[in-house]
């Protein structure tokens, strides 16, 4: 469903140049979820800005359906942008409308549908993600938890090919994650929905992939099914996946180290 061919990717210039991206290589099945996890400042969010349109590559080709985004002007990207759906990390719900309009919301704007059956629509979503009934609440009286699935029910509204997760389980607690987990992969399973999961929640990863991808550094260090990273016997992947402080993944830094990884965690 989606192939990345020598993707490079760089931020400011001669002294101060940052490359966050190198000679990264990538496919994600039709059907399958792919987790990628990494350190913060590893890549894992300039990957998910890239395939989304909101960054360009510097070199590099990024297919979607057979279609490189890489080489489209605006026009053609948001024809793209119809064939997927993004769940951001804190919902990124409207807090002035009901949650039936904040899922209605795509239909509205990429749809000449009528306003009966985009309702019809939004309690279908609803429905999918165990919320029918909150429809009239306002993004101020959920939890947490409420908040993901509402979100997650907006990015399914047009029924996409494919469905971006940013950090899903992030302030989560351990049943609203098994939720979530459950939700992405009965959708991936029904829907036949192509799933990208950014995530730093390893057991999530490991309970809801059928790839994992580990970013250091920007490169790719382990790429394979969750079974197969935990025999990996890379210390880096070893050390994160165990949460170890103790690693060639350092704990302690210098400043100049502080410098680059916060220059690198705005991207």
């Amino acid at each position: 469903m989606i192939q990345i061919k020598n993707l490079y990717k760089s931020f400011g210039e001669g002294d101060k140049k940052i490359v966050v991206l190198e000679d990264f290589h990538a496919q994600f099945e039709r059907g399958k979820i792919t987790s990628i996890i990494g350190g913060s400042g590893s890549g894992k969010s300039t990957i998910l800005k890239l395939l989304i349109g909101a960054y360009k590559a510097d070199a590099g080709q990024i297919l979607i359906d057979g279609e490189d985004i890489t080489q489209m002007d605006n026009e053609g990207l948001n024809e793209v942008r119809k064939k997927f759906g993004i769940m951001f990390q804190s919902g990124a719900l409207f807090n002035s409308l009901t949650v039936e309009e904040n899922v209605a919301l795509p239909l509205r704007e990429h749809t000449d549908l009528n306003d009966s059956t985009i309702r019809i629509m939004v309690k279908m979503k609803l429905e999918m993600v165990g919320l029918r009934g909150a429809e009239h609440l306002k993004p101020a009286q959920l939890s947490g938890g409420m908040i993901k699935r509402i979100a997650l029910a907006r990015a399914i509204a047009l029924d996409p090919k494919i469905v971006f997760y940013d950090e899903p389980s992030a302030g989560l607690d351990p049943i609203s994650i098994g939720v979530i987990d459950k939700l992405i992969i009965g959708l991936s399973r029904k829907m036949w929905i192509t799933s990208i999961v950014v995530t730093h929640e390893i057991p999530s990863a490991m309970r809801i992939s059928d790839k994992i991808i580990m970013l250091f550094k920007g490169k790719i260090i382990a790429n394979g099914s969750p079974e197969e990273l935990q025999k990996s016997t890379d210390p880096r992947v070893v050390q994160f996946i165990q949460g170890d402080p103790d690693g060639p993944i350092p704990f302690s830094k210098s400043q100049v180290d502080y410098g680059e990884e916060l220059k690198e965690m705005k991207f």
